[in-house]
């Protein structure tokens, strides 16, 4: 096998369960809180807002869960996803280490957001919902829960961050393409999104602010439910199939890593490949470091406060406890690299609180230089948040450089980058610049959280 540059499964060989890490962590996170009486909700509160197969999975004890066929059967348009060895990326970057990228931009909507999207549209077509309203910032997940809605006949509503909106057209163009309605967030569909209109019409948005728009649509309407695309715990156990898949890849070509890296906004990703590794060295069985990568203008884990807060700026979401910037944070404007949400899953905030994991936060000059880099090397133009992820890999790769060290790493490549290419142009024509989230910012941005 020493030649191999692709560790492919059969389709017989994909994962059928989705793997629960909260039975195995050594303390529980702690509960989500009702907005208004700040008591742990239970499944009633969150009915309005999702059906009821993914409450029991948010509270679910078991550390398995069956994946249904009738999910496993659109799971088969791209799954099992390959696992590369970056040789070529070695030979430049002259590592000893050895460097193996999980890539999940092969989907149909090229990146891993479908795992999930698909999952929670075929329990909601399950329940005869028929319509699911969600955010997106960049797209990914917009375009991701317009192919899977598509799949189960089920309408779709997208709040997309007004600055992506006007920035990143092609992506609104793919969810229409898929049959969704795509709105700019603040928008004047909503009241919420009117009263920031009234104050600035050119309101860049941010993802909490989509979020209370979709939330605001989802609980008015008894036919409707709302969609996260990353965060709560229902949502990165369906991207756990990333990590077994990883997993089985890694075994078939005799490799264990030594570091696993991916990037971290909401966690999604990052919880996805990273869990089921988490497992493993709970058990023992495996020692690798854990390390979520984020941006430095958006850097929940590395600077965010761990303290329970909305999942959104109206405040209509549960409180949950998790590193984060304060639910009023907008991100600047200036920032291209994608990972922009205030806040980072409460598992993932547990396992940094817990150390089981750990952070760095990488400007976004430097992740754009590394993806290309990769790119020439690779071949595969990845998408700004994993870029995230390459460029702390290639950091890892030249400090095994410098020692020695002939360390296996392995890389979640979440996506590619097609329709990321104007901020690809803005760094190859020399117009990115750096942003850094400074203790002052942070001072505003927490000033409006919820003491508990």
């Amino acid at each position: 096998m020493s030649d191999y540059y692709k560790v492919s499964l059969d389709e017989a060989e994909m994962p059928t369960q989705w793997y629960n890490l909260i039975p195995d962590l050594p303390t529980p996170p702690p509960p989500p809180l009702h907005p208004g009486t700040h008591e742990p909700i239970g499944g009633p509160d969150l009915a309005p807002l999702f059906a009821m197969a993914l409450i029991e999975q948010e509270v679910s004890t078991e550390s398995y869960i069956d994946i249904p066929g009738g999910i496993l059967d659109v799971y088969r348009l791209w799954r099992p996803s390959p696992l590369y060895r970056a040789r070529r990326l070695e030979r430049a970057l002259g590592t000893p280490a050895k460097i193996f990228y999980k890539y999940e931009g092969v989907s149909p909507t090229g990146s891993h957001k479908p795992n999930t999207s698909v999952a929670q549209a075929y329990y909601n077509h399950q329940e005869g919902i028929t319509k699911l309203t969600t955010e997106t910032g960049a797209g990914q997940w917009g375009s991701s829960l317009a192919f899977a809605t598509a799949q189960y006949g089920i309408e779709c509503e997208v709040w997309q961050v007004a600055a992506s909106y006007r920035s990143k057209p092609y992506r609104k163009t793919m969810m229409e393409i898929w049959g969704a309605s795509v709105h700019p967030s603040p928008s004047d569909v909503t009241e919420f999104g009117r009263q920031l209109l009234a104050k600035d019409p050119g309101h860049p948005g941010s993802l909490g602010i989509a979020i209370s728009e979709a939330v605001s649509m989802a609980v008015d309407d008894p036919n409707t439910r709302y969609s996260l695309g990353s965060v709560l715990n229902h949502v990165l156990l369906h991207q756990t199939i990333i990590g077994e898949e990883a997993l089985l890849q890694l075994d078939k070509v005799g490799e264990t890593p030594d570091v696993v890296i991916a990037c971290t906004g909401g966690g999604s990703n990052f919880g996805g490949l990273s869990f089921p590794f988490v497992r493993e060295k709970l058990a023992g069985r495996m020692d690798p470091v854990i390390r979520g990568v984020e941006p430095a203008s958006c850097p929940s884990l590395t600077k965010g406060q761990y303290r329970y807060d909305f999942g959104d700026t109206a405040g209509m979401t549960p409180l949950v406890k998790m590193h984060t910037l304060g639910h009023q944070f907008i991100p600047d404007a200036i920032h291209a690299g994608g990972l922009r949400y205030h806040g980072m899953s409460p598992i993932v905030s547990h396992l940094y609180e817990e150390g089981i994991m750990e952070a760095e936060a990488i400007t976004q000059v430097e992740c754009f230089g590394a993806a290309v880099q990769f790119a020439r090397a690779e071949g595969i133009v990845a998408a700004p948040e994993p870029a995230h992820a390459v460029a702390a890999t290639v950091r890892e790769a030249l400090a095994c450089k410098e020692s020695g060290d002939e360390k296996t790493i392995l890389l979640g490549l979440s996506g590619h980058g097609h329709l990321d290419l104007a901020s690809y142009d803005d760094y190859l024509l020399g117009g990115l610049v750096d942003h850094e989230f400074s203790d002052a910012d942070l001072s505003a941005a927490m000033a409006h959280v919820p003491i508990i």
